[in-house]
């Protein structure tokens, strides 16, 4: 699961800067913890690439990893699988995961 692309299902209550349109989301959290919601990351098509905000091809659309807002969902808010990060790009994800906690 870790490392899985996910359509997000949409949240009839999105406030601010909550989208309201078609999302997809990476999963950060390890499948090793059983916990009721999971970490996952918001993508974009539109924001720049950049520390906080690692590339991935997503089947041939240039995409970024929103990692600053992260955030728990419940799982059920997990949508259709729409692919997996790949290794090359997983390293970036992690350290911008890094980055974010302050644990670099």
């Amino acid at each position: 699961m870790r490392g899985d692309v996910h359509r997000l299902r949409v949240r009839e209550d999105a406030v601010g800067h909550e989208e309201r349109d078609t999302r997809y989301a990476v999963v950060l959290q390890t499948a090793a913890l059983a916990t009721s919601t999971l970490i996952v990351a918001p993508t974009s098509t539109s924001a720049a690439p950049g520390l906080l905000h690692p590339k991935l091809d997503m089947n041939g659309t240039a995409t970024v990893v929103l990692v600053e807002q992260m955030a728990a969902v419940d799982p059920t808010r997990l949508g259709d699988f729409a692919g997996r990060v790949d290794p090359e790009e997983w390293v970036d994800v992690e350290r911008a995961v890094k980055l974010v906690l302050g644990l670099l």
